[in-house]
């Protein structure tokens, strides 16, 4: 019995590794793909310096800051107007809502919204801000579809590291004299802080990859622009769309490709940015 136990652990030991392998292989696949065709664009100094004004599709020049910035000021809005609505939400469902009516609504509002596609917030968006109160497409009115996008993810992602924070805690801190919304922001947060941000981190990323809002509420550019209420500003997605609608075409492919490898960076950069903060601030054990 016991060599019978010895082979099957080993036989899933195995299974387990193998599987593990074989589901690196196209990871592993698409990441050579990106660094090894767009790794020639974003090299150059020019690539995060200047952009597409005055380049013709075809040529092997210009940059990608205007899509670099618009992709960094559209995922900013986004954070902004999400994060603490998000935040605020979870904290309400864990720690108040109990089996209350609203609380019930509530999660069930955020299930559904955690199952919306992305063109559908993006025509929502459309016709209320646009054709509805009749504002101009806009950055800005990108980041109202992706807060649409994002805030399910992060108002999950809280209330599972709100509820992982022991009770013992909570009580600890009630027993002292401490009041709720204290334990709250000294206890509870500060505790469960390294699986916010990390969750938090994983929503920016997944909003920054987006390129359906895109397409509908804003119009491309080739210029620089901070200014996310203009009526054009570009972005890392939307620029892959465009050097692909370009044709097949060796200096569009490349922008493509490089505009792709920049966007991974980029969030790799915020993935890790945001361990390290976690790390420093989260309560050590």
């Amino acid at each position: 019995m016991t060599n019978r136990r010895k082979v099957t652990d080993k036989a899933a030991t195995v299974i387990i590794y193998a599987s593990m392998g074989l589901a690196l292989v196209p990871l592993i696949w698409l990441l050579w793909t990106v660094l090894s065709r767009g790794l020639p664009m974003i090299t150059s100094a020019d690539w995060w310096s200047t952009s597409q004004l005055g380049v013709t599709v075809g040529a092997d020049a210009g940059g990608a800051a205007h899509a670099i910035i618009g992709t960094l000021v559209q995922a900013a809005v986004t954070s902004v107007l999400t994060i603490p609505v998000g935040i605020f939400v979870a904290i309400y469902l864990v720690e108040y809502a109990g089996n209350s009516r609203l609380g019930k609504i509530t999660t069930f509002a955020v299930d559904i919204l955690s199952g919306v596609p992305s063109i559908v917030a993006s025509l929502f968006i459309y016709s209320m801000w646009v054709v509805m109160f009749g504002m101009n497409r806009s950055g800005f009115a990108v980041s109202l579809a992706l807060v649409l996008l994002m805030l399910p993810i992060v108002v999950r992602n809280t209330e599972e590291m709100l509820r992982v924070v022991p009770m013992d805690l909570r009580e600890a801190s009630y027993a002292l004299g401490v009041p709720k919304w204290k334990t709250i922001a000294k206890i509870v947060l500060p505790t469960a802080l390294s699986g916010i941000v990390t969750g938090i981190m994983l929503a920016v990323a997944r909003v920054m990859g987006e390129s359906a809002p895109m397409l509908i509420l804003v119009a491309t550019s080739r210029i620089i622009t901070w200014d996310p209420f203009g009526q054009s500003q570009s972005s890392l997605p939307l620029l892959m769309l465009d050097m692909y609608k370009a044709g097949n075409t060796g200096a569009a492919f490349d922008k493509m490709w490089g505009a792709a490898l920049t966007l991974v960076l980029i969030i790799a950069f915020i993935n890790i940015a945001a361990r390290v903060i976690s790390a420093k601030f989260s309560v050590k054990k």
